[in-house]
């Protein structure tokens, strides 16, 4: 998973000067102490002043700072003096404070990430005991007050008077014909949309750390499971964290003589986190050992009473959901987070995005897939079976072996670190440019499941964070590893090798999702291991449409809960965890239990994404999308030059960048036409 952080987002950039002016109108709230009398006087005088050829931006300018103009910002005279005396008429010139912002911009939000990330140290690596003051400082945001300092010293007026906004369907039109300087002109535009208070940024940054720490914390001991009659099923001293680990074990247990009743034991274990009748007592705790089927808790054979976690869960998620709709008076464009989330961080509609999905989970070659699996299996389908690996390269493979490998490969994250430039190189960079990127990457052992955090200024390290047991990095542990490495690759490409600053990073979280795929489906053959098998490209067409499957299905509960909570918003953590619940049960119903023949399954439920990282699900199925069409397209080409390439067209649009990288936009009939033709070959 790429980490990343709400209250740290980037800003964005300005635009180009000559463009035809958009019909839509933008920023349409004004502040009601700046009167529309005042606005248009402005106006007028700066355009009589700077020509016809400026109105756009000075209209456009003059209202957006207006529209985030108060009565600390001075009087209506001053807001006129302010306006008069800071627009930028003269290109030139206007190039000038581009590049003075940018280079700020670099400066500002690169070093406040490093802080924020140095602060996170204890309770994102593994080592010693958290302390109050760790998580303290893990939920102390150092650039809170940024935003407010920025209007009160009026840099963020100057930015706003002088760089446009454009929303998501201006960028997308006008943006056919922008230059690259253009872009980033448009992505400064982006910078100043919004006016949260430091103190409603502070509470939001303690609301996501604590939850983030909550998923981070949460293990179960698998060692300590128990049936009926009192037999174990897992090693001693494995420790899986929920959902991630849980769902990893579940994995690997298809193909195996003894896996059913392991992955039913796991499945019984998520029921009891989603409805949160988990014994509290068994929660990262091996002191006890817990039958989940029967949900009963013994010691030394004997049952023992018990008190079952009290809604925490949904507590977290309830506080983020607070924390976060406190913030949504200040944006006068985007008044939800929902909004937000797929029109500002996404930039794609939540619409659009819900009807990809339920064109690709309602599809025929769903029903077909589940045939297959079906036939594969010899059994009927389980509702944990959302999670079949059987169609991976690996799947045929012993994981004990596996592991051994990676072990003996990576004992610690050291080994992991100097073995990547090794890695890239098999992937076809050179031997310098591996090197290069490599030295831009720092490889940690992770206290949760791991994750990448990229770096924001020239000279800082992305990190990778990954969990190691102490026998050295298992073969799960390294598959995931291997999808972090292809986070920061793209999070050092699209910052060290962009052309503007202000254009770093991707589209939104899918697209380094969508290389983290990449690289993690090339995780055997950077192991040495070929895969041979002449129909692994058809199995890799049925994988990818059964992993969308699965996830699209959770990122459209997590769209309806975020629905559920605006028109519920003083529900109590009882109150969500029964909608939460209804509303999985109800997805499940309406796409699954057609295909698996089970009402009712609460199974969508269990992501601890939906508690930790409000609204984020949606970016897998889309990455996985990308990631299909990505692949597709670089089939037979040099892998490291197409990703290079393609990963340095940096954050447009997402459909804009699509073009550049592919020539089509998103879209399922790539992946819907390579499944057909597998279902004719695999039986």
């Amino acid at each position: 998973m790429n980490k990343f952080f709400l209250f740290l987002a980037l800003p964005l950039l300005l635009l180009a000067i000559g463009c035809n002016k958009p019909s839509t109108s933008i920023m349409e709230k004004k502040s009601a102490f700046i009167s529309k009398d005042n606005i248009d006087k402005v106006v007028k005088q700066l355009t009589d002043s700077c020509g016809e050829a400026a109105k756009f931006r000075i209209e456009r300018g003059v209202n957006q700072v207006a529209s985030l103009w108060e009565k600390q910002d001075g009087e209506a005279a001053e807001f006129s003096s302010f306006c008069l005396g800071n627009f930028i008429a003269d290109t030139a010139k206007l190039d000038v404070l581009f590049n003075k912002l940018q280079t700020a911009n670099e400066v500002l939000y690169g070093n406040f990430n490093k802080m924020g990330m140095d602060l996170r140290l204890p309770v994102d690596l593994s080592g010693a005991e958290l302390t109050p003051i760790d998580e303290m400082f893990a939920s102390f945001s150092p650039s809170s007050h940024l935003t407010d300092d920025l209007f009160a010293n009026k840099i963020a007026f100057v930015t706003m008077l002088n760089f446009p906004f454009y929303t998501l369907n201006e960028k997308n039109e006008l943006g056919k014909n922008w230059s690259r300087r253009e872009w980033a002109y448009s992505r400064l535009g982006d910078a100043f949309t919004s006016r949260v208070p430091a103190a409603l940024s502070q509470q939001l940054t303690e609301a996501l750390s604590k939850s983030d720490m909550y998923i981070s914390e949460y293990n179960i001991n698998m060692d300590k499971l128990v049936d009926a009659s009192g037999k174990t099923y897992f090693p001693e001293g494995m420790k899986l964290i929920t959902h991630w680990g849980l769902r990893d074990e579940l994995k690997s247990h298809y193909g195996k003589a003894d896996g059913l009743p392991k992955q039913q034991m796991v499945y019984s274990v998520m029921k009891r986190i989603i409805d949160q009748s988990i014994p509290e007592m068994v929660i990262n705790s091996g002191k006890y050992q817990w039958n989940p089927a029967d949900n009963k808790v013994l010691e030394n054979g004997k049952d023992v009473a018990f008190t079952p976690e009290p809604d925490r869960r949904y507590q977290m998620l309830l506080n983020n959901f607070k924390a976060i709709h406190a913030t949504d008076a200040y944006y006068p464009t985007l008044p939800t987070y929902s909004q937000r989330a797929f029109e500002q961080n996404m930039e794609i509609p939540e619409a659009e995005v819900e009807k990809l999905f339920v064109s690709l989970v309602t599809s025929p070659e769903i029903k077909q897939v589940a045939e297959l699996i079906k036939k594969r299996m010899g059994r009927n389908l389980e509702p944990f079976d959302i999670w079949y690996d059987g169609f991976k390269a690996r799947s045929g493979l012993n994981e004990d072996n596996l592991t051994a490998k990676t072990q003996s490969l990576y004992p610690t994250p050291a080994a992991f670190e100097k073995d990547m430039p090794n890695m890239l190189r098999k992937l076809g960079w050179s031997a310098e440019r591996a090197n290069y990127i490599a030295s831009k990457i720092q490889v940690d052992p992770a206290r949760g499941s791991g994750h990448a955090a990229g770096a924001a200024m020239k000279g800082d390290k992305a990190r990778l964070r990954t969990r190691i047991a102490d026998k050295g990095m298992n073969y799960k542990g390294y598959n995931i590893a291997v999808h972090e490495f292809g986070h920061n690759v793209e999070q050092t490409i699209d910052l060290y090798d962009i052309d503007y600053y202000m254009l770093q990073g991707v589209p939104n979280t899918s697209f380094t999702e969508a290389l983290a795929f990449l690289f993690q489906k090339r995780d055997l053959f950077l192991l040495g291991i070929q895969d041979n098998n002449p129909d692994k490209e058809h199995l890799a067409s049925l994988d990818a449409i059964w992993s969308c499957y699965e996830i699209m299905g959770v990122s459209m509960l997590d769209m309806q809960v975020w629905r559920w909570l605006y028109a519920n918003p003083d529900a109590t953590p009882a109150q969500l965890k029964e909608a939460v619940i209804n509303i999985a049960k109800e997805v499940w119903n309406k796409y699954y239990a057609p295909v698996f023949g089970k009402q009712d399954e609460p199974i969508l439920a269990i992501y601890s994404h939906m508690i930790d990282n409000p609204l984020y699900l949606s970016n897998y199925p889309v990455g996985h999308l990308i990631d299909f069409q990505i692949d597709g397209f670089i089939k037979g080409k040099n892998f490291a030059s197409e990703v290079d390439r393609i990963y340095t067209l940096g954050r447009l649009t997402p459909q804009a960048w699509m073009q550049g990288a592919v020539g089509n936009p998103i879209s399922i009939d790539p992946m819907l036409k390579s499944v057909d033709e597998a279902l004719k070959v695999i039986k």
